[in-house]
């Protein structure tokens, strides 16, 4: 049964790794003798090709696709092998080659019908009206009209083909042509070939470009150029430690399409990471300027009278025509490798092509039958890491060009064209671990309060792994997936790939305005740093995790000047953010770390002032204040706290003087009120008698506020002098 199941999924991933490499006619790419040897494809669309080997006379050619043809001519280098030196070339120019360029360019998904019919001015058309009449003549003008619509707010576009019929000029508008017929059967014909190129069968018929060699009638070369070619996609795997933290596999492959419209045989193949810049520019399409026509200047001269001052001026020159250049054509899709095998084999070695045949599968059934199989239902075997190691065997090597990396094969491969094919490029062991993360927003819609399960990884080959998924694989399994960014070599990443419903995390923020730092004290005068802080609590909690564990919380940075207040052990930081690592003990299933950010503002204060006198009170106790710093500010300190206090018991008597004084002035008028009643003399003398205690209190008051004064004034006058010329600066901020 097993052997019937693997021989029925060998036969059908075969034929679909095959799909359009047969059907499709090969062509021959150059003269017989000139054989492709290498090809270095890049991450932006562009392949850069070497041909070597000799050719006989003095004509060379090279056959690349349509859309091919001005990078070819933009890039072509032709070296003689023996001397070193470029052979002088020329190409030909064929009309019928441009036009088969030019018609390339028009494809679905550009242009339009009212574009396409402006193209062909001149020509004879038969256009069809919803009337069920048709109007026959030559392309004169294509004409763009707007007509207002409803209310005259809205604008509908149309436009006005002008057909000439002998002598007629018939206007059509373009919204009434139901249907138009190419009178010309040769353009009719062209536009088939353009339709055969957009259904996919025309792009890979290619354009013969001929380069003539001067000098010997043999030349033994080396032909190099850069063209069009989709870009390789890296696939990556991780097979996590067993331990959940230790040695980790690291595997990728570069899945490579080959659309050329020729194999690659037995090629060396190179694959380089980064940006570098590449672009289109039409360098085959002859390119004609218009110019004023002064023939009449200087025919037909003609002397004028002279009347006032007027000259004759000939007309200015019309203005030139823009020369719009093709749109690039549209890359088609194509075919993707797979990489399941039956015995979690890679899809395709080093040296391998774009798929298996029968006669790769026909040794698997043999390698089956060896090891044992038989007709009965085994549980297959783990795909632990040992065994996907040795089943990827990866010989690329890695140098740096220009600042990119750049995988060379160990192996020359063969990919037939229109296929795709995987080749190994990474098999390496790294440190990595699985753990748990947790961003602002959780993980997504219903899972706002959940972290993900990541796999974290240090990237400790000499690759740069570019952008591509990441399948993650643990006991024996796949347990999910995930997509990674850049990876330079030497950097680590953090990959999730999958959500962790048994653990929350929740989060509060609070600001505050309180904390103050000494920066400098000099001569009474304090420079401090005043901190707004923010501070986040991260609360993680599990149901059913009893052994300890470890969530990184990715916390936003705060922006502005805003830096942490503390460092945090295993501190991670992010160009916009930090990971932090909140660990949960054993035995618990709650843990909390709090995060403060603060951002100072320096000011100037005087000793005089309190919040001086609070800022000192904490200074004096500081332990990383010095001995010697602290002997001479203690005087210091206790001289301003007999001000403070000598300050604290003057408020309180300046209060009772006010209180004295207030009810003293509600006494007066009080009297002034009963002054003239002869029957309130007992109520006058009772509060003449109370004015008399208030004010003898009140001297009483102003004698004590005096003498307090003076005392405050020598304490100013004794803690001036210890201030002259002391100088301290405050303790480093932690």
């Amino acid at each position: 049964m097993i052997r019937t199941k693997l021989l029925a999924l060998a036969l059908v991933s075969s034929a679909a790794l095959a799909c359009g490499g047969t059907a499709r006619p090969r062509y021959a790419a150059t003269d017989p003798g000139l054989d492709l040897s290498r090809v270095v494809l890049y991450r932006n669309g562009v392949g850069y090709f070497e041909r070597t080997g000799k050719v006989k006379g003095d004509v060379l050619t090279l056959k690349v696709r349509k859309d091919q043809v001005n990078d070819l001519l933009k890039s072509l280098t032709i070296v003689e092998r023996k001397s070193g030196r470029a052979v002088s070339v020329s190409m030909p120019l064929d009309p019928q080659t441009w036009a088969n360029a030019a018609l390339a360019t028009l494809r679905p998904g550009q242009g339009s019908l009212a574009q396409v019919l402006d193209s062909l001015r001149g020509s004879h058309v038969s256009l069809r009206t919803g009337g069920g009449g048709a109007v026959r003549g030559r392309v004169a003008m294509v004409e763009q009209l707007s007509e207002p619509v409803g209310d005259g707010e809205s604008v509908r576009i149309d436009h006005r083909v002008s057909l000439l019929d002998g002598d007629a000029l018939r206007v059509v508008k373009l919204s009434d042509v139901r249907g138009v017929v190419l009178e010309d059967g040769d353009l009719a014909m062209q536009f088939n070939r353009t339709l055969d190129a957009s259904a996919g069968e025309g792009m890979f018929q290619q354009v013969a470009v001929s380069v003539r060699l001067a000098g010997a009638r043999s030349h033994d070369l080396l032909v190099s150029y850069v063209v069009a070619a989709p870009m390789w996609k890296p696939t990556y795997r991780v097979v996590l430690p067993a331990e959940g933290q230790g040695r980790a596999l690291l595997q990728a492959w570069a899945v490579v399409d080959n659309t050329s419209g020729e194999e690659w045989r037995d090629v060396r193949l190179a694959l380089t990471s980064g940006a570098p810049i590449a672009f289109r520019y039409d360098l085959h399409t002859p390119r004609d300027i218009p110019r004023p026509d002064l023939t009449q200047v200087g025919v037909h001269r003609q002397a004028e009278a002279m009347v006032g001052e007027t000259t004759y001026t000939p007309a200015p020159p019309p203005p030139p025509v823009a020369v719009t250049p093709p749109r690039p054509p549209a890359e088609p899709a194509r075919s993707r490798a797979t990489r399941a095998d039956a015995k979690s084999r890679p899809a395709a070695g080093p040296g391998g092509g774009g798929g298996r045949g029968a006669a790769g599968w026909a040794a698997d059934e043999e390698l089956a039958a060896g090891d044992g199989w038989d007709d009965h239902d085994e549980p297959a075997p783990a795909l632990d890491a040992d065994s996907l190691r040795r089943s990827t065997q990866a010989q690329a090597r890695a140098q740096t060009v220009a600042g990119q990396t750049r995988f060379e094969l160990g192996d020359r491969v063969t990919v037939p064209d229109g296929t795709s094919t995987m080749v190994a490029i990474v098999n390496a062991d790294v440190e990595g671990e699985e753990a748990f993360l947790f961003r602002p927003g959780g993980a997504g819609r219903g899972y706002e309060a959940n972290p993900y399960r990541v796999v974290r990884f240090k990237n400790s080959t000499p690759f740069v792994l570019e952008p591509g998924p990441i399948g993650i694989y643990a006991g024996g399994s796949f347990v999910g997936e995930g997509l990674s960014e850049t990876v330079g070599a030497g950097t680590s990443a953090t990959i999730p790939f999958a959500v962790e419903t048994g653990l929350t995390v929740t989060s509060t923020t609070a600001t505050d305005r309180d904390e103050h730092r000494l920066i400098k004290m000099s001569r009474g005068v304090l420079e401090v740093e005043q901190f707004s802080r923010r501070t986040t609590t991260y609360t993680a909690k599990a149901q059913t995790l009893d052994a300890g564990f470890t969530v990184l919380v990715r916390h936003a940075r705060a922006g502005g000047s805003y830096v942490l207040a503390s460092k945090h052990e295993g501190l991670g930081e992010l160009p916009d953010a930090y990971l932090l690592r909140l660990a949960v003990a054993p035995g618990s299933r709650e843990g909390t770390l709090a995060v403060v950010e603060q951002t100072p503002t320096r000011t100037t204060i005087s000793i005089w002032n309190q919040p001086a006198l609070d800022l000192l009170e904490k200074l004096v106790v500081h332990a990383e204040l010095g001995a010697d710093a602290r002997a001479r500010l203690r005087p210091i300190l206790e001289k301003r706290r007999a001000v403070a206090r000598l300050d604290e018991q003057l408020r309180g008597l300046a209060e009772r003087r006010n209180k004295l004084d207030q009810r003293a002035s509600e006494l007066r008028q009080n009297l002034a009120a009963i002054a003239k009643n002869p029957r309130a003399g007992a109520q006058r003398d009772k509060w003449t008698k109370q004015l008399d205690e208030f004010a003898s209190e009140g001297n009483k008051l102003g004698a004590q506020l005096a003498d307090l004064e003076a005392k405050k004034l020598d304490l100013r006058v004794e803690l001036d002098d210890a201030l002259d010329g002391f100088e301290l600066v405050g303790p480093p901020a932690k």
